[in-house]
C-alpha cells in the first residue's frame, strides 16, 4: 500500500476542553476544538467547534461546525452549519449556511464563496539553531 499524497486531510487534531489559547492557531488539516481560544483560527480542512468550545476572534476554515460559542468573524469556504447548542455573535460569510432550530445567531451573513484571499499562506514554522 502506498502512502496516501494528503494523509493529513483525514487527521483531526483536537484541542480538549480545558485548553486555553491567546494567540492565532493554523492548521491544514481538519480540527476539533473543544476548549477556548482568544485569537484567529485558520482550519484549511474541516473545523468542528464542539459544545464546551468558546472562541473569540476571526475563523476561517473550508467547512465549520459549530456546536459551541463564537464572537467575532467566521469566513466559511464552503458549509457553514450551526448546531442548536450554539451561540454565535458573528458576521458571517458563507458559501452555505445551515441553521438548525434551537441556534442561537445574532450578526450579518453572506451567502457567498469566501475570497481566496481569506485564505493566506499558513507558513511552516521555523526554529533557530
Amino acid at each position: 500500500m502506498g502512502k496516501k499524497e494528503n494523509s493529513y486531510s483525514e487527521d483531526v487534531s483536537i484541542l480538549s476542553d480545558g485548553v486555553n489559547i491567546e494567540g492565532k492557531l493554523s492548521s491544514y488539516g481538519n480540527v476539533r476544538i473543544d476548549g477556548t481560544i482568544v485569537g484567529d483560527v485558520t482550519v484549511k480542512g474541516n473545523l468542528t467547534l464542539g459544545p464546551s468550545s468558546d472562541i473569540k476572534g476571526k475563523i476561517i476554515a473550508k467547512n465549520l461546525n459549530v456546536n459551541g460559542k463564537v464572537e467575532g468573524t467566521l469566513n466559511v469556504e464552503e458549509k457553514l452549519t450551526l448546531e442548536a447548542s450554539s451561540k454565535i455573535k458573528a458576521d458571517i460569510t458563507a458559501k452555505t449556511l445551515i441553521i438548525e432550530e434551537g441556534a442561537k445567531f445574532d450578526g450579518n451573513s453572506s451567502m457567498s464563496q469566501a475570497s481566496t484571499q481569506s485564505f493566506p499562506n499558513l507558513n511552516k514554522v521555523e526554529t533557530k539553531k
